[in-house]
């Protein structure tokens, strides 16, 4: 067994890891650690960009008023005060470090999405944003002297001794490795590969929540799963992710009959937000019984489409559609997780030493629903937060004893994706989901993300944002709640 010690021990290597490993760099020795390699994070795949108020035609008291407003009652007002007022500085920050972010002569070309008031979507690349923010900052990584790069390997325990974690037991092929840090920073993503239909590559399938949560921290809102409402549908094609920034430039959704039917759910039309358009979607097809319904891009300039969505074009042409003069087949897919591992506004958790920032965090801001785009910039705002808090802590290094570190990673049972997406998906009730609790409790310690996310799901009885209730189709004032999870413990009511 191989040990190895370091000032910060960063698990996950997309933009929230990297960058707070680039960050803490600047301070003491980094250990950073992916279970896939650099190239096949979540981060990687994200499309629309980084929603920020960078003109003078926008302001963060806009952008948090939009971002309430999605969140349907329970977000943390100051965590998105945090998000929205630091968020500007992150951009201007990536791109000291070299991002270059797509402008029209000295201004920002801006993107805009479902839900906001305003163009503010910063990207790079058009709808490669996710990519080239990952491929410059693991540059970075990769070239700096006082970071540790470990790829291929798979975190099995955090180390938590007395209410305090020192590191944590990993495994990369045949070696075991115990690594001390005097912090330990999670960002290792969230869990919507755990369904069959997913926007994410197959690694984000909720480790670092189930790490931490075996661990004693306080896991909240895992019920909020949220649905990307436009994910390729094809037959036998996985679930490409094509961006809302689309419909943000006019693009159009159709049903089965060719009619445009977002203007009877909601007077923003497609611009409404995703949990209001991927519940249009599945209505449609429920009334329609199909699969699926159509993205229209026909009426767009061609340009346009090749220049801002580069990525999109090349997708859609790999798959013989061209979308100047074919409808695009899309129904919703697993894509974000908005609950995870409770933090503070510094990205502390309840176990000293212990941060999480990223999609495995759950910091407040996206309550019962992201706004879109906002996702990025909470990995940038609170990466830097966790690093800040953990200098101003200055932990020492503390002896450990791995106590039950697995030799290899759990595997999770093959028939799991089916009954997440049957019975824990988009819509939901109570047979469905106490049906999946009992199938997902049978599977032990493998299924428990799963299990926490349908457990939650049972107890919140109302729709609110992403949670869909079939049974209970309103919201209910008296769940302004959050419900918090706790191994050992029965599970928290948190009125607001």
């Amino acid at each position: 067994m191989d040990c190895k010690d370091s000032d910060f021990l960063v698990i996950g290597a997309g933009i929230a890891g990297l960058y707070a490993a680039l960050l803490a760099g600047e301070h003491g020795r980094v250990r950073l650690l992916t279970k896939t390699s650099l190239s096949d994070t979540n981060s990687a795949w994200a499309q629309g960009g980084i929603a920020a108020a960078v003109e003078e035609h926008d302001s963060p008291q806009l952008h948090l008023e939009d971002t309430l407003r999605a969140g349907h009652g329970l977000c943390d007002p100051q965590a998105v005060a945090v998000l929205v007022s630091e968020g500007p500085d992150c951009v201007r920050d990536l791109e000291r470090l070299g991002v270059p972010f797509d402008r029209a002569g000295r201004e920002y070309l801006l993107g805009r999405e479902g839900g906001h008031s305003r163009r503010r979507i910063v990207q790079s690349g058009g709808s490669s944003t996710g990519r080239q923010i990952v491929e410059r900052l693991s540059q970075l990584v990769t070239q700096h002297r006082d970071i540790e790069l470990e790829e291929g390997a798979h975190v099995t325990e955090l180390l938590v001794s007395e209410g305090s974690c020192a590191g944590a037991c990993a495994v990369q092929g045949e070696r075991e490795l115990v690594l001390r840090a005097r912090a330990t920073i999670l960002a290792s993503g969230g869990a919507a590969a755990l369904y069959e239909r997913t926007t994410n590559p197959p690694g984000a399938t909720g480790d670092g929540m189930a790490l931490a949560y075996r661990a004693g921290a306080e896991l909240m809102d895992m019920e909020f799963v949220q649905f990307h409402p436009t994910a390729l549908a094809l037959p036998q094609t996985r679930s490409w992710l094509i961006t809302e920034a689309i419909r943000g430039e006019g693009a159009y959704l159709l049903n089965t009959q060719h009619e445009r039917f977002m203007p009877r759910y909601d007077e923003r039309a497609e611009l409404a937000p995703r949990d209001v358009v991927s519940r249009a979607i599945f209505e449609e097809m429920r009334q329609e019984q199909s699969d699926h319904v159509f993205l229209d891009l026909r009426h767009l300039p061609k340009d346009l489409i090749r220049e801002r969505f580069p990525n999109i074009w090349e997708m859609l042409s790999t798959h013989g559609l061209d979308p100047t003069r074919d409808l695009i087949p899309v129904a919703p897919a697993a894509h974000y997780t908005l609950g995870g591992v409770r933090t503070d506004l510094h990205a502390r958790t309840n176990i000293e030493n212990l941060y999480a920032v990223g999609e495995v965090a759950c910091t407040g801001v996206h309550g019962a629903n992201r706004l879109a785009s906002n996702s990025l910039l909470e990995c940038l705002v609170f990466a830097r937060r966790a690093v800040q808090a953990a200098l101003e802590t200055s932990a020492p290094l503390r002896p450990v004893t791995p106590s039950s570190c697995p030799t290899r990673p759990w595997r999770l049972p093959p028939d799991l994706p089916s009954i997440m997406t049957r019975y824990v998906g988009l819509v939901r009730d109570r047979a469905g989901l106490e049906y999946a609790l009992a199938r997902l409790t049978e599977m032990g310690e493998a299924a428990l993300v799963g299990r926490l996310i349908a457990q939650s799901a049972l107890l919140r009885t109302e729709s609110r944002g992403v949670h869909i209730r079939r049974d209970y189709p309103q919201e209910n004032p008296q769940w302004l709640a959050h419900i918090v999870l706790q191994r050992e413990r029965d599970p928290q009511i948190l009125k607001i």
